[in-house]
């Protein structure tokens, strides 16, 4: 897994969409409030505090790829969660938890198959699965868009060649892939869910655009960004179609 560079301080500032993701897919995990839960991509610590919260005699363990987002989310949370940086795709934990969740995070991972047999083997028995992240047909619409901005100068010279480093996968597939891994049951859907973020500057530099930025010498982010923007039209109305999971490892 590639790791791109995050802003942890201003994710966690234009994330309200997450939040608000998060606390749908919260709702879907039964929890008596004692138990161990894995963060899976803890981000900022934004979403692992409202995990937190409803485990008040229980335990999180937060993981992430980017270190700036794990020390973000140490210092946010403090003792109230375990906060590693990790590759989930290379998880070694010394416990197993009795649940994994996860928000927004899947899609950057490129080998899924992979991710879900770690994800099985820190789960105990009866363990369950509840995620969300992009799912097939993700920002379809706003990436054709930028996908135009790309191959016009001044920025074409610096990304040609560009690959995206995401994977917005079905739900037929996804639900495969869990099975293979030993979840029995596995099921996955596809939910759309537009979305208009308060800070459109912000909310693409740091989120959409990312790893066009990391591309494309400083003098130009802004550029873009503003070419994407005007391409996009006013209010910035964002295609989002996210992939929910539910499994179980037996």
């Amino acid at each position: 897994m590639t790791t791109r560079a995050w802003d942890a301080e201003t994710y966690d500032r234009v994330s309200d969409v997450q939040v608000q993701w998060a606390r749908n897919v919260l709702d879907r995990l039964p929890l008596d409030g004692d138990e161990t839960v894995l963060d899976a991509g803890c981000g900022s610590g934004r979403v692992t505090a409202l995990l937190v919260e409803r485990l008040p005699r229980g335990r999180v363990i937060g993981v992430d790829s980017s270190e700036d987002m794990a020390e973000h989310a140490r210092e946010a949370l403090g003792d109230r969660a375990r906060i590693l940086t990790a590759d989930l795709t290379e998880l070694e934990l010394d416990e197993q938890v009795d649940a994994v969740f996860s928000n927004a995070v899947f899609h950057w991972i490129a080998d899924q198959e992979r991710l879900f047999q770690r994800l099985f083997a820190v789960l105990n028995p009866g363990g369950r699965l509840v995620a969300q992240c992009g799912g097939e047909g993700n920002l379809r619409g706003f990436l054709s868009l930028v996908d135009e901005v790309a191959a016009t100068d001044p920025f074409a010279s610096h990304l040609k060649g560009f690959t995206r480093t995401w994977d917005f996968p079905g739900a037929k597939e996804t639900e495969v892939r869990m099975r293979r891994s030993g979840f029995d049951p596995a099921r996955a859907w596809l939910e759309p869910s537009r979305v208009r973020p308060e800070e459109p500057d912000a909310f693409l530099s740091t989120i959409c655009l990312g790893v066009h930025l990391e591309r494309l010498p400083e003098e130009l982010h802004d550029p873009f960004v503003s070419e994407a923007l005007a391409r996009a039209g006013e209010p910035l109305d964002l295609d989002y179609v996210r992939l929910n999971l539910e499994a179980r490892r037996p």
